[in-house]
Formats: structure tokens, sequence, C-alpha cells
């Protein structure tokens, strides 16, 4: 697979049961789940032209081996939204190959075109894989998260 090979698009209707399974591969590797609700409403946010919410999916010769998550959101510190790349998966056996870097470079141009000023993401700290790749196309900052969990 070259880099040239890889496709990136926007998710259509039709890729409603890959984008579940790549997402729940997502969830699972940061050892997390969400309710069959969330996925629904997730879904139908992607694919709502009037959500701030998108995806889109890389794909190589019709098979569907990553996907991006991505939100646009406002901010006091600028006049253009902000893009926050929420989600960002490859298939393990495709990983160091350009696809998410190809995915995050995608998530620009959109931020780009819409205006945004800027993009960020969190990863875990100890994720050192995908930290390898953000290091080449991001600054790091000093900022943590913290985080207050609300019912609902």
């Amino acid at each position: 697979m070259s880099a040239s090979s890889i496709a990136i698009r926007p998710l259509t209707s039709s890729d409603k049961a890959v984008w579940k399974d790549l997402w729940t591969s997502y969830l699972l590797f940061y050892k997390s789940s969400v309710a069959q609700d969330v996925y629904e409403t997730t879904w139908s946010r992607l694919l709502d032209p009037n959500e701030p919410i998108h995806g889109m999916v890389a794909e190589v010769d019709d098979q569907t081996i990553g996907l991006v998550h991505y939100l646009f959101h406002r901010s006091t510190w600028s006049v253009g939204n902000y893009c926050y790349l929420q989600d960002l998966f490859v298939n393990p056996d495709v990983r160091g190959k350009s696809v998410g870097r190809q995915l995050i470079q995608a998530t620009r141009e959109a931020a780009e075109a819409a205006g945004a000023s800027r993009v960020y993401w969190t990863t875990q700290e100890h994720n050192q894989a995908a930290r390898v790749l953000y290091d080449k196309v991001a600054d790091l900052t000093d900022f943590l998260q913290y985080r207050i969990m609300l019912d609902g």
C-alpha cells in the first residue's frame, strides 16, 4: 500500500457497519465503551449537515481502514471556530503507512475550508505509537486536561 493509494472521504449512510466496527475498535483501544444509544446518536449527528460534528474514513482498494471524527466549536480566543479532532483510529495492520497522517491532513483541510483558526486533539501520555506521528505534524502544548463527569 502506498500513500497515494489511500483515499479519504466523508462518511456516507452506507458506511454505518464498518464505521461502527472501527469506532468500537477505537473505544476498545482506550479500554472504553459506549451504550447503543450513543452509537445511534453519534451516527445520526455525523450524517446531519446541520451538526458541527463530522467524520471521514480512509480507504484502500474499497476497504475502510481508518476513521476520524472532528467537530467545530466557538472560542473566546478567536473569531474563527476551533476544530477539535476527537477520534482518530487506524486499523492496526496498516499503521505506520501514512493513513493517520492523511486523516489528520484531511481534517486540517476541512478546518481551513471552514475558517477555523486551530485544529487540536488529545491523546494519552503513554500512547507512544500515535505520539511519534503527532510530534511530526503538530506542536505539543503544556496543557493538561481536567474533567468533571456529569450525569447525562
